[in-house]
């Protein structure tokens, strides 16, 4: 089996050649690209299976290598960052990293989410090849699970692998409210990293995408003190 291919994008030398040095050893297939327009140039030219991006790059930020890469294509992306603040967390997390890892960090936990991720992302993979045509269809939203395509009055949405994921167990189960914490389990597993709190973060962005005022929804709708739900 061919090793998976791994593009870290971090202008700090010491900080890039240990994160290399790490997910070498662990059998990944490395490339280090110390600025923003080189490790997006690498994107668009090279194939990868995990990208890991840091914020503050000269060139172009990681935000903004995210936004672009995420227009465009779906592969996941961790943001390893010093900055710590929530809304810098929130940001990247809404604008489609799958995870957000900060400065100082464990390069074996590092190691560990960048497995966790791309094992999650296969099996996504799997489980919408298969030949079966299932589309779920709500008023003007339109899912369909083996092309794993969103459509919205005609119009296709670019989803984030588990933006796609959380629509579709909502849509699976209309009208029935959810916790933050069951629909944690549900789509990230009892055994992943992170909170609760990163459903939220998802949830809006699926308004953004699919809801014509996201700040009035028509389609997922939060109960307050309760959870969430798709209303049918």
């Amino acid at each position: 089996m061919d090793a998976k291919r791994i593009l870290v994008v971090e202008d700090d030398e010491s900080i890039a050649e240990l994160v290399r040095d790490y997910l070498e050893i662990n059998g990944f297939n490395v490339k280090v690209c110390r600025d923003g327009v080189e490790g997006l140039k690498s994107v668009n030219e090279e194939k990868y299976d995990l990208i890991i991006l840091d914020v503050m790059l000269p060139g172009m930020d990681g935000f903004e290598i995210l936004r672009r890469i995420r227009d465009e294509r779906e592969i996941p992306m961790l943001i390893v960052s010093a900055k710590k603040e929530e809304f810098d967390k929130i940001r990247g997390l809404r604008l489609g990293a799958d995870d957000y890892i900060t400065k100082p960090f464990s390069p074996g936990e590092l190691v560990a989410r960048v497995n966790a991720h791309i094992l999650k992302y296969q099996r996504l993979k799997s489980k919408f090849s298969n030949k079966e045509i299932e589309v779920l269809t709500i008023r003007g939203l339109e899912i369909q699970k083996d092309a794993r395509r969103v459509m919205v009055n005609g119009k296709e949405i670019n989803m984030a692998q588990k933006e796609f994921e959380l629509l579709v167990f909502l849509a699976q189960n209309p009208n029935r409210v959810f916790s933050k914490d069951e629909l944690f389990d549900k789509i990230w597993g009892l055994d992943s990293l992170g909170d609760a709190a990163t459903v939220t973060v998802h949830i809006g962005r699926i308004r953004d995408k699919i809801e014509a005022e996201p700040s009035n929804p028509q389609y997922i709708e939060t109960v307050w003190g309760a959870g969430y739900r798709l209303r049918n």
